[in-house]
C-alpha cells in the first residue's frame, strides 16, 4: 500500500526517493526537499560537518542561523529548554504550516545550526514529501529524534527556489553526487515562513514578529491576544533578515506607479525593461523595448508566483526590472518585505 503524509498518498516512486534521501541525510549528505513555502537545502541538524556543507554550498556566512525542520510527531522538548505558553499556542494553531518559532536552544543541539546563538529556529512544514522525509529520518535516528536544518536551496542572497528545477539550476556543480533533489511540485505558498520570537517567558515577554510571511500579524494576534512586537536590537538574528536579500541578477526597482512610469520615460532607448504592474491598461505607448506584465491582485497569488517570475525575468535578457509598489496594507506586508530586500541589493528601497 502506498504510504500517506499529511493526508496525501505518496506514490511508490516518491516513497523510494524519500527512502534514498533519508539515507543520504543519515550519511551526512545534502538533500533539497520541497516545503509549502520554498525548497530547502537540508542536512542533519545534529551533525556539524553536515551543517557546514549547507553553508559551503550556499556561500552563506556561518553566523547566519538556519531553521530546523521537524515532523508532526516531534518531541519539541528535545530541541528547546523552554516551550512557553505562547509557543505552544502558536504551534497548535499553525503547525504543520509556514510558521517558524524562535526558541531557547537545548544544549545538546550544536550551535552551528543557530549561528552561535542560544536560540533555535524550529518549524513543522505541511508539505507531504517534507513530512515523509522528516518522519522517516527521525525514525532512524537514536531515540526517534531527528531534525533537518534547511535554509532555502539557493546561493546566499539570491532568489529562493519554488520548483525542483530551480534547485538544479542553482547547484549544477553538486549534482548528483553531493546533492539529491526531491520532487514535490511547485510550492503552494511561494515565500519563506513567518518567523516569531517566542524565546522569552510568558510573564515578561511579548512575542516578536521577526519576518513577515503567509501567516500575518493579525492571524498571530488572534492566537496571542495581542499583536506581536517589532524586532529590537537584542532580538535574535534570523534567516532572511539582512537588508539585501532574495535578489535577482537583473537590477530591480520597486516604485509607485507614477514614479515607475517616470523611470520608463528616463530609461535610455534600447534598455530592455520589464514593468510588473497592477494595471496594464495604463501602459505607455511607443516604447518597443518595454514589456508590461500584469501581476496578481491578491497577496497570496502574488507570493506564489513571485520568485518563479523573478527567475523567469532573469533569463529573458532584460536590463531593468520595475515592480509597481503593492498596496500598503497588512495583507501585503510579506510582499513588501521580499521586494524591499530584493531592491536593496541594487541600492533601492521601498
Amino acid at each position: 500500500m502506498p504510504e500517506r503524509a499529511n493526508g496525501k498518498t505518496l506514490s511508490p516512486t516518491a516513497r523510494l526517493a524519500i527512502d534514498h534521501a533519508v539515507q543520504r541525510l543519515l550519511d551526512g549528505g545534502l538533500v533539497a526537499f520541497p516545503t509549502e513555502t520554498v525548497y530547502g537545502l537540508g542536512a542533519d541538524a545534529e551533525t556539524p560537518k553536515a551543517i557546514q556543507k549547507i553553508y559551503a554550498a550556499k556561500g552563506r556566512p556561518s553566523t547566519h542561523p538556519l531553521i530546523v525542520h521537524v515532523g508532526p510527531e516531534a518531541d519539541l522538548a528535545y530541541w528547546t529548554t523552554r516551550l512557553s505558553g505562547h509557543a505552544r499556542a502558536l504551534a497548535d494553531a499553525f503547525w504543520p504550516g509556514p510558521l517558524t518559532l524562535i526558541l531557547p536552544r537545548a544544549s545538546h543541539i550544536p550551535d552551528a545550526v543557530s549561528g552561535g546563538q542560544q536560540t533555535l529556529g524550529l518549524r513543522c512544514p505541511s508539505h507531504p514529501v517534507a513530512q515523509a522525509l522528516l518522519t522517516g529520518f527521525a525514525t532512524r535516528r537514536p531515540g526517534g529524534h531527528g531534525g533537518v536544518a534547511a535554509p532555502s536551496a539557493n546561493k546566499f542572497g539570491q532568489v529562493s527556489p519554488t520548483h525542483a528545477d530551480h534547485v538544479r539550476a542553482e547547484f549544477p556543480e553538486l549534482l548528483p553526487d553531493e546533492l539529491m533533489v526531491l520532487e514535490g511540485g511547485p510550492a503552494d505558498v511561494g515565500i519563506e515562513s513567518t518567523i516569531v520570537d517566542v524565546s522569552g517567558t510568558d510573564s515578561d515577554f511579548v512575542p516578536v514578529l521577526l519576518r513577515p510571511g503567509h501567516i500575518t500579524a493579525q492571524q498571530l494576534a488572534q492566537v496571542l491576544g495581542t499583536l506581536p512586537g517589532s524586532p529590537r536590537a537584542e532580538s535574535p538574528q534570523v534567516s532572511g533578515s539582512l537588508k539585501a536579500h532574495y535578489a535577482p541578477r537583473t537590477p530591480l526597482r520597486v516604485l509607485p506607479r507614477p514614479l515607475l512610469d517616470s523611470a520608463i520615460d528616463q530609461a535610455p532607448e534600447g534598455c530592455r525593461v520589464a514593468a510588473v504592474v497592477f494595471d496594464t491598461a495604463k501602459q505607455q505607448q511607443g516604447r518597443q523595448d518595454v514589456d508590461y506584465l500584469l501581476c496578481h491582485g491578491s497577496p497570496q497569488a502574488y507570493a506564489r508566483d513571485l520568485y518563479a517570475q523573478l527567475r523567469r525575468l532573469d533569463h529573458q535578457g532584460y536590463d531593468l526590472l520595475l515592480f509597481e509598489l503593492p498596496p500598503r496594507t497588512a495583507a501585503w506586508a510579506a510582499i513588501h518585505d521580499r521586494l524591499g530586500r530584493a531592491a536593496a541589493a541594487f541600492q533601492q528601497s521601498l
